[in-house]
């Protein structure tokens, strides 16, 4: 009757994710053919017995906090300026100011967005990389056909986390291609490209535009929103609580980073949409060129 009791007391709890874990943290978790295993050594700077995923994993996090600044203050120049002034023309001065910043210094643009990026998406993908191998150890595959017999089971599922960055790297890179590559073929390279830039092709080609910016905004947000929960353990995943609170928890949590993605998505639509998508058409020769620049977007812009 009392082992029935105790029975009856024990709750079922979700597996709670960590960093790492004996599968990919243990360099001698398989031992090897000997049934020896090594000890650990420290290396001369410092670095001792982690895995690859522990290196992985912090720079995946820690590449994340420069472009996420620059988001921060790119948010500022094209949503909450715009809406402070009510104005293209007179939010175009702080757009102006701090470009320098970044685009006068060679250095300072690749240090600040570029090596972080591909840091950022580079060591994901690598730790996907490394995962599936360990896996693939743990199931004994070692030839291409066991390999393919578990390849379901030796890929590491993909997050919603990782589904909205994946897409948000063809969208980045085509952003980047538009309001970088592209000028950079004319005279004066991005030094003519500005909010009149963007207010244009709203004005132009609002379909496109709208469509295009709305996507942008929206996964980039919700991707940055839900990775700094997790950098923060503020997933629902990551709570302590257990039992009926466990889902209570996880309920709010989700509420509140959706709620602080779908907030900061409606104040930078409201700005880039409200006020610059609002703008109107560049006049003169700055508008034919702005047209001319369109006209050489890859599989559109034969229609713009």
């Amino acid at each position: 009757m009392a082992d029935r009791d105790n029975l009856a007391s024990l709750q079922e709890v979700e597996p709670s994710p960590v960093e790492e874990t004996p599968s990919d943290s243990k360099d001698n978790y398989f031992p090897d053919s000997s049934g020896t295993s090594s000890p650990k050594t420290t290396s001369s700077i410092g670095l001792s017995g982690h895995s690859p995923t522990w290196y992985l994993r912090r720079i995946q996090k820690y590449s994340s906090y420069a472009f996420s600044a620059f988001t921060v203050a790119h948010i500022a120049n094209t949503s909450l300026i715009p809406l402070a002034t009510g104005s293209v023309h007179a939010s175009e001065g702080s757009l102006l100011l701090t470009r320098p910043y970044y685009q006068s210094w060679p250095i300072a643009e690749p240090f600040l967005i570029i090596i972080p990026l591909m840091a950022h998406i580079g060591s994901g993908l690598a730790l996907r990389l490394y995962r599936r191998n360990v896996n693939a150890r743990r199931y004994g595959a070692e030839t291409r056909s066991e390999k393919k017999q578990y390849r379901d089971q030796l890929w590491p599922t993909v997050s919603g986390i990782s589904k909205l960055g994946y897409l948000a790297v063809p969208l980045l890179a085509g952003h980047t291609f538009i309001n970088r590559g592209i000028p950079d073929q004319f005279p004066g390279g991005s030094t003519n490209i500005g909010l009149s830039y963007v207010s244009h092709a709203f004005a132009k080609h609002p379909i496109v535009s709208f469509s295009g910016f709305a996507a942008l905004i929206s996964v980039t947000v919700f991707h940055t929103t839900w990775g700094w929960a997790k950098w923060l353990g503020y997933t629902p995943d990551q709570t302590t609580a257990t039992g009926y609170e466990r889902q209570i928890a996880k309920k709010r949590r989700w509420y509140i980073i959706n709620g602080v993605a779908s907030a900061v998505t409606a104040l930078w639509m409201a700005g880039g949409f409200g006020v610059i998508g609002r703008g109107g058409e560049a006049g003169g020769w700055v508008g034919r060129m702005y047209d001319e620049m369109y006209q050489r977007i890859p599989l559109v812009g034969q229609w713009m």
